[in-house]
């Protein structure tokens, strides 16, 4: 029963007041009476309830919210975070106060939101990698990421680049899939680390084209750009924000796109799976949750603000710059959608026999 309605009862009450007696056979409309004034005290009751639910959700939020951004400050998820967070302590009137707690992939952060209380008064921003690879990756985990959240919406879907050292003779995707056929295990591509965004697409790349690449990982994807363009490695699959200035440049030579759309930055530039891979299709997207249990209320008054804010000019403007495609929806779309793709990353991790080191 939430607090504001007590006093609307008892008045209700008082007006059908109830006197209880023990049954006679003598006084059988007394029965009825009681049996009749119980009634309205349970429809008074379940009513007060479902008023104080949807009062709940019309007044939140009465305090700041934790926003949890389970990597540390600085990097995209982290800004994407703080973006979000200010749009919506701007038309909510209270602040989303970020919260990063990076560290084993993104983790520690999931596992501090989904046992925190499901109150509307914590949410959590996390990656493909945090949501649908970490469940295959790792043999165990605190959290589950279907049970343990409340879905509220995909925020966004971010290409990546498929890329090539100068040196390397192939000039398309076709080209590299022949060379690497030829060569098995003497390219190389790097990553980001183990089930990282690279790795998953090289390995996806792999298993589809029936080639093998042996997997470089790095500790970020920043020195393994480095190590391309100084041709210690011959194969990146990369973020397109930190990449795309050095295909321009000449320095590396782009093939591809990971998604199944083009990028508006590069619309020359084909898919993988135009190239003939088919049903080739790996993009870093990222997305919002609340811990399971969270009012429905809360959930829906978050994802019609965040719906919003996504077609903000200046929001869209930024996420242009970055590369990234504001995807927006409903809390069942994104439920959907993350079940794929766990089952899909399952595959590709059990397949490419990638653990967690």
């Amino acid at each position: 029963m939430q607090p504001g309605f007590a006093p609307n009862i008892v008045a209700l009450l008082n007006q059908n007041s109830i006197k209880i007696m023990a049954p006679t056979e003598s006084k059988p409309m007394l029965r009825k009476e009681t049996m009749s004034s119980l009634g309205k005290m349970i429809l008074i009751s379940g009513c007060a309830a479902t008023l104080g639910t949807a009062a709940y959700g019309q007044t939140w939020p009465s305090k700041p919210v934790r926003f949890v951004v389970p990597f540390v400050a600085g990097g995209p998820t982290d800004i994407q975070g703080r973006m979000l967070g200010e749009k919506l302590g701007q038309r909510l009137g209270q602040q989303f106060i970020i919260d990063n707690r990076g560290g084993a992939n993104g983790n520690i952060g999931m596992e501090l939101a989904a046992k925190s209380p499901a109150d509307g008064y914590t949410i959590v921003i996390a990656t493909v990698g945090t949501w649908a690879v970490n469940p295959s990756l790792y043999k165990s985990m605190a959290y589950d990421p279907v049970r343990d959240f409340a879905p509220v919406m995909q925020v966004s879907s971010s290409p990546g680049v498929l890329v090539v050292h100068p040196s390397v003779p192939a000039k398309s995707v076709k080209e590299l899939i022949a060379l690497a056929r030829s060569k098995p295990g003497k390219l190389d591509y790097g990553s980001s680390g183990v089930g990282g965004f690279g790795h998953i697409s090289g390995a996806l790349f792999c298993l589809m084209t029936k080639t093998e690449m042996v997997h470089i990982p790095y500790k970020s994807s920043a020195p393994s750009l480095t190590d391309l363009i100084a041709g210690q490695i011959q194969v990146l699959f990369n973020n397109a924000i930190s990449t795309v200035p050095f295909i321009k440049s000449g320095q590396t030579r782009a093939l591809a796109v990971t998604s199944l759309k083009r990028m508006s930055a590069l619309p020359e530039l084909p898919t993988i799976d135009e190239t003939g891979v088919k049903g080739y299709d790996n993009s870093s997207w990222s997305a919002v949750a609340a811990p399971a249990g969270t009012p429905k209320e809360i959930v829906a008054r978050l994802n019609s603000e965040l719906n919003a804010i996504l077609k903000l000019p200046d929001v869209m403007e930024k996420n242009a710059a970055v590369g990234a495609d504001a995807v927006g929806g409903t809390p069942e779309q994104f439920g959907d959608y993350l079940k794929s793709e766990i089952a899909k990353f399952a595959r590709v991790v059990k397949e490419a026999k990638i653990s967690a080191q």
